[in-house]
């Protein structure tokens, strides 16, 4: 299938896109929250990553084009990594502790962060090609990991979280790049 080529089941496709959405948004803003940014990270950062994981295994189902086959492939392999790496950090990240100063600080800017993101993904345009709608609903996606990442990164945070949050943004920044890319071919 060439990346402008529109396969079936666009509508059935969309409707999942909106579940996953409504799904995500309740995982990250009723996830059980403390006093360690660290933990609040995580526990809002695995739901995030297990929509990008759906998403991209939604988008499989219709048949994408190769590059995208690929991008959407590797959301998953990265994110299902990263969501186990997370789980693994979380008992030692949730010790350490922040002032409530630093926590206020911090969720007033994840709370900008995920409230552009939601409306980015929400508003995304609809134009039944798949390939460009998944994209054009990925991207703010990842730009919201990036930016919640570099926010995490302002305070002080459990050691096992950085090369996390690093690998997060790295893996993002890519994915975000070469979806531009191939949007801008089509």
């Amino acid at each position: 299938m060439s990346c402008t080529q529109q396969p079936q089941g666009a509508a059935e496709y969309l409707c999942r896109f909106r579940e996953i959405l409504e799904e995500m948004i309740s995982g990250m803003t009723t996830a059980p929250l403390t006093d360690s940014l660290s933990h609040n990270f995580i526990v809002q950062m695995i739901p995030h990553h297990q929509a990008a994981i759906e998403m991209s295994q939604n988008i499989l189902q219709y048949g994408p084009c190769a590059p995208l086959r690929e991008i959407a492939q590797n959301i998953i392999t990265e994110q299902t990594k990263s969501i186990a790496d997370m789980r693994e950090a979380l008992p030692t990240c949730e010790t350490m502790k922040n002032d409530c100063q630093d926590i206020c600080r911090y969720r007033r800017r994840f709370q900008q962060i995920i409230q552009t993101m939601f409306r980015e993904m929400g508003n995304a345009p609809a134009d039944c090609n798949l390939n460009a709608d998944f994209m054009r609903e990925m991207i703010p996606h990842h730009m919201g990991a990036i930016r919640m990442s570099q926010n995490a990164l302002n305070f002080p945070i459990c050691p096992e979280l950085y090369p996390i949050l690093q690998a997060i943004i790295t893996s993002q920044e890519k994915g975000v790049r070469e979806m531009r890319r191939l949007l801008q071919c089509m």
